[in-house]
Formats: structure tokens, sequence, C-alpha cells
């Protein structure tokens, strides 16, 4: 039998603090819910969706984890040869090959080169963990593992993202952008994290954005057709096809080696009814492995966890999602009786109904009744609700989502007067595909001072609201200066190459700092 080592079993290791990166920009959901023609009280009271964040031109995966990581560096006074891995969980990388924490740690380097040193950061281990949604908790979870195994190891791990939907899509009020950088360490001053991580996955097709294959044919008779007074018909495609095929030179992309292209999208293929189906059943597969990793029973989660943490897709989700394992929760501590008589609530019998259809139906209206009583509003209340103020006026950040989502919660502790030192958060990450992992996180004793320094709300009250028409301008990307009045100390995308050579799709960065912009 293989024995741990005592370092691994004894140390506690966790989250010792964390930063936020949210784009400077906003959109109003009042504003996109009239554009749209859609129900703004159906949105906000519904869903709980109150503004959009909404990247800039020249923001990008990349820059928003590199201004997370800095303001994470800059307020903990971290030295970079200290550090020794920067993981990145996003699904919006910038290549099919190169990480994009290699352009993270090229825009902190040059950042930090005159202060030190130009190798600052070249014993820092950088990789990307894609999973949608949940690919942070996976660099965060195998980074408290690497920070156990030996004393002094210090990491980050950053989730950037843009949730980006295509426009009049069912998804596109949900969008958002972000980063959430945090430090991993041993003995943190913010939040201990449980080693046992219960995880469930089942390969889903509930949200993915595949590389779509077009042949030339299919690409060249397309654009024909949409010129005006044109179609494909008119031309000689197959002689031009021929023409391509032909040389061994690749000089653009129809005059390539292969007969198809592959094409790569930004916003989604989804199913938002089977994503939610999946994201109910994950988070109730993985809670069911925690507790049978962690040794804690059912019925124990609300009496053992203060607040519950989740992934929000949009802001009230967990609250739609929850009411189920709330349910079971109170069957197996014994409460069940008691909520329902107090909510005057009346249990479907499946003897009372011949056909089983119309008893799930009769199901799934009960469960509705569960969740307007006014027992389930005071749990939300109490345990869901402080971790959704930030979600409703940031919208998705997809795999930075389920940590803004925790500094929410936190931050929201620190007005509480009652001394929560020790107490307990249960966090549920999901991502499509698809994956849920459910964790416990201890608050430590020097929690409420690092938890002031996050300034969430402050970062928030802070941006530019935009209106609906520069909006679709950015979502269609045919702007090309930021439009944020104030870009001063951030990082921002300087160009990218498009010579076809060696350097095509070249990326370089710079910073903006409030004496004027450098280009590394």
């Amino acid at each position: 039998m293989q024995t741990i080592p005592q370092s691994m079993s004894a140390s506690t290791v966790g989250i010792d603090d964390l930063s936020v990166y949210v784009p400077q920009l906003y959109l109003p959901i009042e504003d996109l819910a009239a554009a749209r023609d859609l129900s703004y009280p159906k949105l906000s009271k519904g869903l709980g969706l109150l503004q959009m964040a909404i990247p800039d031109t020249r923001e990008d995966a990349a820059t928003m984890a590199a201004n997370a990581v800095l303001d994470l560096m800059h307020k903990n006074d971290l030295d970079p040869n200290d550090i020794g891995r920067l993981y990145l969980g996003t699904e919006s990388a910038l290549d099919g090959a190169k990480p994009t924490a290699t352009y993270v740690l090229d825009m902190l380097q040059d950042h930090f080169t005159d202060s030190h040193g130009g190798n600052c950061f070249l014993n820092c281990d950088v990789v990307d963990l894609t999973f949608a949604c949940i690919g942070g908790v996976d660099a965060l979870q195998n980074s408290l593992e690497w920070a156990a195994a030996k004393d002094g190891r210090i990491g980050i791990v950053v989730a950037s993202d843009e949730a980006k939907y295509e426009m009049n899509s069912p998804g596109e009020y949900t969008q958002g952008a972000g980063a959430v950088a945090m430090i991993v360490k041993q003995n943190p001053r913010l939040l201990a994290i449980d080693p046992d991580f219960g995880v469930a996955t089942r390969p889903a097709h509930d949200f993915f954005k595949p590389n779509r294959k077009v042949t030339k044919r299919e690409l060249i008779n397309e654009v024909l057709d949409l010129l005006p007074d044109t179609s494909a018909e008119d031309f000689n495609v197959d002689e031009l096809l021929e023409t391509l095929s032909e040389g061994l030179n690749s000089s653009g992309v129809l005059d390539c080696n292969d007969n198809d292209l592959y094409l790569h999208k930004a916003t989604p293929v989804f199913d938002g009814p089977y994503s939610n189906d999946a994201y109910q059943a994950r988070i109730r597969e993985a809670l069911q492995d925690y507790r049978r990793r962690s040794g804690k029973k059912e019925g124990e989660l609300l009496s053992d966890f203060t607040h519950l943490v989740f992934h929000l897709p949009y802001a009230f989700q967990a609250r739609r999602m929850f009411s189920e394992i709330f349910m079971e929760e109170l069957k197996a501590n014994g409460g069940w009786v008691e909520f329902i008589l107090k909510n005057e609530l009346e249990v479907p019998c499946a003897d009372d109904y011949e056909d089983r259809e119309q008893y799930i139906t009769k199901c799934a209206d009960f469960l509705r009744l569960v969740t307007k009583s006014d027992s389930y509003k005071a749990f939300i209340k109490e345990r869901i609700a402080p971790g959704e103020w930030a979600s409703s006026r940031v919208g998705n950040l997809y795999a930075g989502s389920v940590f803004v989502s925790l500094m929410s919660t936190l931050e929201a502790l620190t007005r509480d007067t009652k001394n929560v030192e020790g107490q307990s958060i249960c966090v549920f990450a999901y991502g499509s595909g698809s994956k849920s992992k459910v964790f416990g996180a201890t608050l430590q004793a020097g929690w409420k001072e690092v938890a002031l320094g996050f300034d969430l709300e402050l970062r928030l009250d802070h941006r530019e609201a935009i209106n609906y028409a520069t909006y679709e301008r950015l979502h269609r990307g045919t702007l090309k200066e930021n439009v944020a009045q104030s870009d001063g100390g951030s990082f921002f995308l300087a160009d990218v190459h498009k010579d076809r050579n060696e350097t095509e799709g070249v990326r370089h960065y710079g910073y903006s700092s409030f004496a004027g912009l450098v280009t590394t």
C-alpha cells in the first residue's frame, strides 16, 4: 500500500487571497431587453440579471487573466521568483496549441523585468486546463495537491473567460466576462480547502464549441450567393477549385493544401433545457461522491455548511436547481414533515394518478411550490443569495463564475456582525460536457481582513455603461479602438500578426499606465 507523505497529510492548504478583474464596460440588461422585445421583469426578477460585463476592443482572455494576477501580486507583494506555477482555467483559448497562460506569463514578465529581472518567471510552470466552466476548479484542485506536497510552494490559479453567444439567441442575456486569480499555498489566511473533492462525470453534448468542418466548395458558394445579383451558378467553381488544388504552396485561407477547412467560433452550440438537466444531475451525483469520500452523511448538508456557492450561468440558477437536493436533505434529517406542515403543502401521491405522466407533471408543479414557500425563500436568502449579487451585475464568467460567487459570498459576510471564523462553505462547480465537483472550504482566522481587500462591489460600481448600439458593434468586432474612457493601469492587446508567414497569428500585448501606453 502506498503511504502518503506526512507533509501532505498534515498540512492545511487552500486559498490565501483572491483578486478579480471585470471589464470596464457593461450593458444594462434593461437595454438589451428593450432591443430584443423581452420582458425585463422576467430577466431581472426571474433570472436575477441586471448588468452584463462586456470586453473592450483590445481585451481578451489573456489580458483579463493578466490583470487579475497583477492585482493579486501587487496587493500581496509577491516576488515573481517565488511563484512555482500559474495554471489557467479557460474555454476562451487563443490558440489550438500555444497555451493562453504563456501570453499571461509574457505580460507579467515584461511588467516585472525592471524590478525583478528578465528571468523572474523562468521557473514558473504554466498550462491551460479546459473543461467548459469547471476548468478553473480543475486547476485549483491540481494546484492544491501540488502545494500540499511540499512546504513553501506558492501557486497562482486564474480563471478567465468571455461568455459570448450569438445575438438574439436564448443565451445572449446571460453573457459576461472577467477573470479571477487566487494564491494557493499552505496555511492560507482565507480558506482551507477540504482535500476530498466529490466528482461526477458523464459525457454530454449540452454545450460545446465544435471545430466546424466546411469544404472549399461550400465556402465559395456561400460567398458568391451572398454577393448582390450573383450566384454560384454564374461562376465555374470547379475550375477555381482545380486551380487551388494543383499547387503545393499555401498562400492563404483558401489557397491551402486541404480540401476541408475548420472554423472555430467563440459562440457555442447549446441546448438550454438539456444543460439544466445535466447541471442538476451532475451536482447531485458529485455531492453523493463527496459524501462517500469525506464521510459526511445525507441530511447533514444544511447543518455542516453555513453557505452554498455555485457555478452561476445566470444569477438565480442555483436557487432553481437546488430545490430537489433541498427536499432530499429535509427528508434525510427529519425536517420534511415540519416543512410540509409549516408551508401548508400537499405532497402528490402516485396512487392517486392512473396516468404516470400526469403524476410527473404534478410532482414538477409541487416542486415549484416548494421553491415559492416562505421556508425555502428564507433558506435562499441566508445560504445562497450572498453569492448571487455579483453575478447579477457581471453575467456568466464561465470558468470564473463559481469563484465570483465565492468572492461575492465572502464580501457579503464581511458585513455580518457575527463571528463566522471556522464556518464552512460548500462549493458546487459545474462544466458542460459534463462534470461537477463538490468540495468544502473553511474560513480561517484571517479571512475577514483578506476579504475586505476584494473591493468587488467597489469595482462594479466604477464601470462605464454602454448603449445597445455600442454593444452590438463590440459583439460584431467592428470597432478598432477601446471604448472605455479610462483604461489606465491595465494590459491590452496591441496587435495580431496577419502576414502569412512564420509569425502569422503572433499576439503582442502592452500595458496602459496612467502615464501612457507601453507595448511589450
